[in-house]
């Protein structure tokens, strides 16, 4: 008799101590640290005998319950997308081997909002509050008339040495602004080249010859060659047919531009856009006359044909620069200084990570995680 009472005893102490298995009991909680919100964790207990899990989302827009996805193992954590400030019920059903309900239970309603402050990008929001003030500080600088020293670019040096040449020689200056439209940056940035060539030919009254490949590209190029020639008092010297259509089509244009190359024989060749296939083609021929050739592109698989080719070559951002090299606006210059001292910067914190990197020291890595 006391023999059983001891086992009866026992078992009630095991049944309490061991957690009683079957049990779904669903939990959702919103993803902690989450900038966004919207993520939710869905944690269960999985149930003996379950083949698969049934998972179901049903929001306070929602008449009835929507199919999220099934699990044939419960994960420790499941994470789920929900949209935020609307209540989220999740049910989970177990299903056995022949899809018969063995258990299912409905959580309590979840909401999730996001952070008025993202905590993840503080050292992204220290970087832009300082790269601003880096900037803001130069252009200010430059608007008092302070003296901004910016590292010398021989091919932006060598424009007006270009079309000193042509004018000397009494032949034209040949400018090709790419054969992309305005939608490229590299066309813009061309044609804001094309505006300083322009004033330089007006001021030495050099021939401006000025072939382009899109129609948009040609009434831009014609009122920005206008406006130079204004501003530099020689507007008798204007003429529209100074920049002139030929097509569309790569290699014809291509084969259009040769020919005024050889036939004209321009003294001074400037090739500033978006450039493909053609470029070697064009730089090759302007070679073959013994022009002086001035290439500027953002294309980088065009850059080597252009420094084989040709005399001088403005690459990637010194040819995005050139305009503020050029045009010497405050604003411009303040820019270009600023990003410089900006990049100096980033080269030093990459130096001094891979530094302390390489010794084992991890501290400093740690502050970019944030």
């Amino acid at each position: 008799m006391k023999k059983r009472k001891l086992i009866l005893i026992m078992g009630l102490i095991v049944l309490m101590v061991i957690p009683l298995m079957g049990g779904l009991d669903p939990i959702v909680v919103p993803k902690e640290g989450e900038p966004e919100g919207r993520l939710v964790i869905l944690k269960a207990n999985p149930v003996d005998q379950a083949f698969r899990y049934d998972v179901y989302q049903k929001s306070e827009k929602d008449k009835e319950w929507n199919f999220i996805i099934s699990f044939a193992n419960l994960e420790d954590e499941m994470l789920f997308d929900i949209e935020n400030g609307i209540p989220v019920h999740f049910r989970i059903v177990a299903l056995d081997r022949d899809l018969n309900v063995l258990e299912e239970a409905v959580t309590e309603p979840v909401i999730t909002q996001a952070m008025w402050f993202n905590t993840k990008r503080i050292v992204r929001f220290i970087a832009m509050i300082l790269f601003s003030g880096i900037i803001l500080y130069y252009i200010h600088k430059a608007r008092k008339m302070e003296h901004i020293y910016l590292r010398p670019i021989a091919g932006l040096k060598a424009f007006e040495e270009a079309v000193g040449r042509a004018t000397e020689m009494g032949k034209s200056v040949l400018f090709v602004p790419g054969i992309m439209d305005l939608d490229q940056v590299e066309t813009i940035s061309g044609i804001i080249i094309l505006g300083h060539v322009a004033k330089m030919t007006a001021r030495y009254e050099a021939s401006l010859n000025v072939p382009v490949s899109r129609s948009l590209v040609m009434e831009a190029a014609r009122e920005i060659v206008s406006e130079s020639y204004l501003s530099e008092g020689r507007p008798d010297l204007y003429n529209p047919d100074m920049v002139h259509y030929y097509t569309d089509d790569q290699f014809a244009f291509a084969a259009a531009v040769d020919g005024i190359m050889l036939r004209e024989k321009p003294a001074a060749v400037f090739l500033q856009g978006k450039f493909y296939a053609e470029s070697l083609i064009l730089a090759e021929t302007g070679n073959s006359i013994g022009a002086i050739q001035i290439a500027g592109t953002g294309s980088p698989s065009q850059i080597p044909f252009f420094v084989t080719a040709c005399d001088y070559t403005l690459i990637g951002e010194e040819f995005f620069a050139a305009s503020a090299y050029l045009g010497k606006d405050p604003k411009l210059l303040g820019s270009i200084k600023g990003q410089d001292i900006i990049k100096g910067g980033i080269m030093i914190v990459i130096l001094l990570g891979v530094i302390f990197e390489s010794l084992g020291l991890t501290f400093f890595k740690d502050i970019f995680n944030l």
